[in-house]
């Protein structure tokens, strides 16, 4: 259930919220996104006011809500839960290729990751499929978690206040500070709840393009929008789309992917509870 507090429910982030999508085009000419792409990470947000925050720094709210997020990350790894994955080619409004896939998740005491794939449907997208790059995006961007450790390998720019859905938030534009070989980042932004200083939202994409040769599959960033859920008081995350149109030179592939993660379930003799 998500957290009920008077002006300040979030029952809207889930229902209308936008996530991010990494595919491997195979035989086909290199091509740059399309300039019409449909993601919008600015969904349910008011103005952004960019007056500095009252009564804290910028570099105040970083140390505390990175040291929030680091909390959560061994909060998450005492839970089991459900990935739905669900990805569409489409043509118009009209779905002509689909993969959709479920996944139960859990993690071991040293937090490594388990997954026991429950269903798994046969795809039919079109001209696209996952690679390897798109599965580690979606298990480690689109619910990604900004701890402090992370937090030392980006630039975190104070952004300003919005208000985002039923949330009064602090915004920070993230970028890696450098590229290492063989290393994906998180680059966009994040939103962070004025009260509880966790992040509540992010939209980005995992960096650096991959820039193909001549004749060669490229793999493709589209920008994602990813969502938390308040649970056991903390803000785990919940719910990830993309919906980006590709160009192909002459053709186009509009893509949409989408992932819930869903049915909470604390490990029996863990101990989780709330990060502060």
């Amino acid at each position: 259930m998500f957290r009920s507090v008077p002006v300040r429910t979030v029952k809207s982030i889930l229902r209308n919220a936008p996530l991010r999508l990494l595919v491997l085009l195979l035989a086909l000419p290199a091509f740059t996104r399309a300039a019409n792409a449909q993601t919008d990470c600015n969904t349910g947000s008011d103005v952004l006011d960019t007056a500095e925050p009252k009564g804290i720094t910028p570099a105040e709210l970083i140390q505390k809500f990175t040291a929030n997020e680091t909390k959560v990350e061994k909060l998450r790894d005492q839970y089991t839960h459900t990935e739905d994955l669900l990805v569409q080619t489409l043509t118009g409004n009209s779905v002509d290729g689909q993969f959709h896939r479920i996944t139960q998740v859990s993690y071991d005491e040293k937090g490594k990751r388990r997954e026991n794939v429950t269903y798994a449907e046969q795809s039919t997208l079109r001209g696209v499929t996952l690679s390897a790059t798109d599965e580690d995006d979606i298990r480690q961007f689109m619910p990604w978690i900004l701890t402090t450790d992370e937090a030392s390998q980006y630039n975190l720019t104070y952004a300003g206040r919005q208000h985002q859905d039923d949330l009064d938030t602090y915004v920070f534009h993230v970028e890696p500070k450098r590229i290492d070989k063989n290393k994906r980042y998180f680059q966009g932004r994040v939103w962070i709840d004025d009260r509880d200083l966790e992040l509540v939202k992010l939209c980005g994409k995992s960096a650096p393009e991959i820039i193909p040769k001549k004749h060669q599959p490229a793999d493709v960033r589209p920008t994602f929008v990813g969502y938390r859920e308040y649970i056991d008081g903390n803000w785990l995350p919940a719910y990830a789309k993309v919906d980006d149109t590709l160009n192909l030179g002459t053709d186009s592939i509009h893509l949409r992917e989408i992932v819930k993660l869903t049915g909470y379930k604390r490990n029996p003799g863990t101990n989780a509870g709330s990060a502060r």
